[in-house]
């Protein structure tokens, strides 16, 4: 068992933490036709519009109410009002996510009410969707804001089957952590079984790195308010990751679709419990195909392990994605020689680590010195500052990472995913030899002899 201990600092000089603003307009991303909208200043979009820019290096449609200090003061209902209009005229999206900040939620701006206001007396958004959702910075992070966004759309958005037939479908609520790349992995995965996957948010639509045909000034591609409003059609809901199950619960409430929460599909067991969901579902045997990748991952698994075997990792990410890592590392032989997270999610406590430090990465750099070193850091591209200080090989997962291509297509879900994650993450530790590695090789190498 883990000890989570939350420093709650002061003053964070190298942050881990992404604000749940960001995160819920990266969950509007997913959307088809959409154009999320900040409520709050200026600046709080422009710094999260660049961090996106250069995360996905794609065109990132957001807009800003640009509160000032007038309006902060006597209420910004009326830059709401502005924006939506505008967006109405410009871009003529099929949905529209307003978002909060902490300017609006600390003023105590009722949302939810002012929209109810503006589109009673505003004929020309009656046939779009405006989705409100509170998120401000100063409360939760990215994965915060993400799971508040898709369990606002649900709330929004979805109905109950009603007398509608059952359709060979499942309803798919990955989690912050997973990637275009992942996503578009876990829908061949379902496809394989015979069902259809409705996807939300489906960032493997829009954020996937195609080049699109014309410009638009909404998102290009995404799950449609159509395919939202028929979740109550599908026969199973699939949520992945803890900060998921809110959504989940909701979805299950409002369609009456029972839901399940997988903490992972990272990893031999995790995926195995995802096949026997799918196969249930679907009333059919798992493929083929996939029992072809299963065994697969069980050689790179036994390839891989002598590498891992007595290896120190510092995993330096938000819970989901830390909980995914770490305990592949785990399973693989390796020790979690530092940890450090946005959130204290109880989950994590039982993670095989000796303490995991909800901070930034001073933190980090800190649980390091303490541990004697690490052999490999497992974080965004802001680790890369402690990693190259103490000489450390850095693998970059998480968001941002601004400094390597294709962060998007990084895919670790699934059998396929994670035998290359564990070959990936194998080669970086064959390229660092260290007492416990050489140990393991000498071994390998008497077992080898013996067999001969």
């Amino acid at each position: 068992m883990a000890l989570i201990v939350d420093h709650n600092k002061a003053l964070s000089t190298s942050p881990l933490k992404v604000s749940a603003p960001l995160g819920a307009a990266l969950a509007f991303m997913g959307m088809k036709g959409c154009l999320p909208m900040f409520h709050g200043s200026q600046g709080c979009t422009a710094f999260a519009l660049v961090m996106m820019v250069r995360h996905f290096r794609e065109a990132i449609p957001l807009q800003t109410t640009a509160m000032n200090e007038i309006s902060t003061i006597l209420g910004g209902m009326d830059q709401v009002e502005e924006g939506l209009l505008n967006i109405a005229k410009r871009a003529k999206p099929e949905i529209i996510g307003l978002i909060s900040t902490a300017l609006t939620e600390t003023r105590g701006e009722d949302m939810a009410g002012d929209v109810k206001v503006i589109r009673a007396r505003n004929k020309e958004l009656a046939d779009i969707a405006v989705v409100d959702v509170s998120a401000p910075d100063f409360s939760g992070s990215l994965e915060t804001g993400w799971g508040k966004a898709v369990t606002a759309i649900i709330k929004s958005l979805a109905k109950p089957s009603g007398n509608h037939a059952k359709l060979d479908r499942v309803n798919l609520l990955p989690g912050a952590h997973l990637t275009p790349g992942d996503v578009e992995a876990l829908k061949d995965i379902i496809a394989d079984f015979g069902l259809e996957a409705m996807v939300l948010p489906d960032l493997s639509d829009s954020l996937d790195g195609h080049v699109p045909d014309a410009y638009t000034p909404t998102t290009l591609g995404g799950t449609a308010v159509a395919q939202v409003r028929e979740m109550g059609r599908a026969r199973l809901t699939i949520a992945i990751g803890e900060h998921m199950r809110i959504a989940a619960k909701t979805a299950e409430t409002i369609t009456g679709v029972p839901s399940v929460v997988l903490d992972r599909v990272t990893g031999l067991d995790a995926v195995d419990r995802l096949m026997v969901c799918l196969s249930t579902v679907a009333g059919v045997p798992v493929p083929a195909r996939q029992r072809r990748a299963r065994s697969q991952l069980v050689d790179a698994m036994l390839d891989g392990h002598f590498y891992f075997g007595g290896r120190s990792i510092a995993i330096a990410a938000e819970p989901a994605l830390l909980w995914s890592m770490g305990k592949l590392a785990t399973d693989m032989g390796a020790t979690v020689a530092a940890a450090v997270t946005t959130q204290p999610v109880p989950m994590l406590a039982e993670l095989k680590a000796e303490r995991i430090i909800v901070g930034d990465f001073e933190d980090l750099e800190d649980q390091i010195l303490e541990a004697g070193g690490a052999d490999l850091i497992i974080a965004n591209s802001n680790g890369r500052q402690v990693a190259a200080h103490h000489g450390i090989p850095l693998f970059r997962a998480g968001f941002p990472v601004f400094d390597r291509l294709g962060a998007a297509h990084l895919t670790s879900a699934g059998y396929r995913g994670t035998r290359d994650l564990i070959t990936q993450l194998g080669n970086i530790l064959m390229e660092r030899p260290g007492h416990a590695h050489q140990q393991s090789e000498h071994a390998h190498g008497h077992q080898s002899a013996a067999a001969g």
